[in-house]
């Protein structure tokens, strides 16, 4: 993770954590609310608003910064051995998976069919992989980055779709707690590459929100699954209905009559 981008989830962490609203860091700042909104979401603040935002927040600019070259040294992203010995072992795929929502040895034991020995054998073997950092009595700190992304067809990505991509879209995301939007439409290279860089601010935002609820007891939290796909693309029927182009000749070849 680029430094700056750290900086900048550090200080939105710790604007969280004193429930300082972007309305207050805007009047602070002597700027909209609306610019403030957007300059956090683009990760676009200048050095100078950090610093004044520091002092809205009553904290060092160093302290800020040291905690942010703390955070580049989570894991991004694991290797292909990681992953496969992940999804190989249901129970340490389960415990994983809870873990990253920040689910504690007892929340696991509570409301899954494992021994806590069981737990804890998965826990040593995350402590292996990197995922979570194991410390005293059975706790352990997660070492997951925010911008954390699986391997693209990677094995953790091809045994969501082998067994669980049709058990998540048989929803009719007709509940208030869904979402399921489709939106077509043809952009130009510049507007495909503010697209994705939202979504992955989407994505960002989503890990930011789990981290500071992370505290919070299991009875206040539902366990939520985000899937953002983008990608050039065209429903196969109306690929049929494409005007096919006429074959070219060769040179030197005559069309029969």
């Amino acid at each position: 993770m680029p430094h700056s981008i750290a900086l900048m989830d550090v200080l939105k962490r710790e604007l969280r954590a004193r429930r300082i609203t972007y309305a207050r860091v805007a009047k602070h700042l002597a700027l909209s609310e609306a610019t403030v909104k957007r300059l956090f979401a683009q990760n676009e603040l200048s050095l100078q608003r950090i610093d004044a935002t520091c002092a809205l927040l009553g904290m060092e600019f160093t302290d800020l910064a040291a905690s942010a070259v703390a955070r580049t040294s989570l894991l991004s992203q694991m290797t292909l051995e990681q992953e496969q010995e992940l999804i190989e072992d249901p129970k340490l795929l389960l415990v994983g998976c809870a873990v990253l929502s920040y689910w504690t040895l007892e929340d696991i034991v509570e409301h899954y069919a494992l021994t806590r020995a069981e737990v804890i054998e998965m826990l040593v073997r995350l402590d292996r992989l990197k995922m979570i950092e194991l410390q005293p009595n059975n706790r352990f700190r997660l070492r997951i980055s925010g911008t954390f992304r699986w391997l693209p067809d990677g094995p953790f990505q091809q045994h969501f779709r082998k067994y669980a991509q049709m058990d998540f879209f048989q929803s009719h995301f007709s509940d208030e707690n869904e979402l399921m939007l489709q939106v077509f439409g043809s952009v130009s290279a510049q507007s495909r590459a503010a697209l994705l860089n939202r979504l992955k601010n989407v994505a960002h935002e989503f890990a930011e929100m789990n981290q500071h609820d992370g505290p919070l007891p299991i009875s206040e939290k539902n366990s939520m699954t985000l899937v953002l796909a983008v990608r050039p693309w065209e429903p196969r029927n109306l690929r049929a209905l494409r005007r096919k182009k006429p074959a070219t000749s060769t040179p030197g070849q005559q069309s029969a009559t």
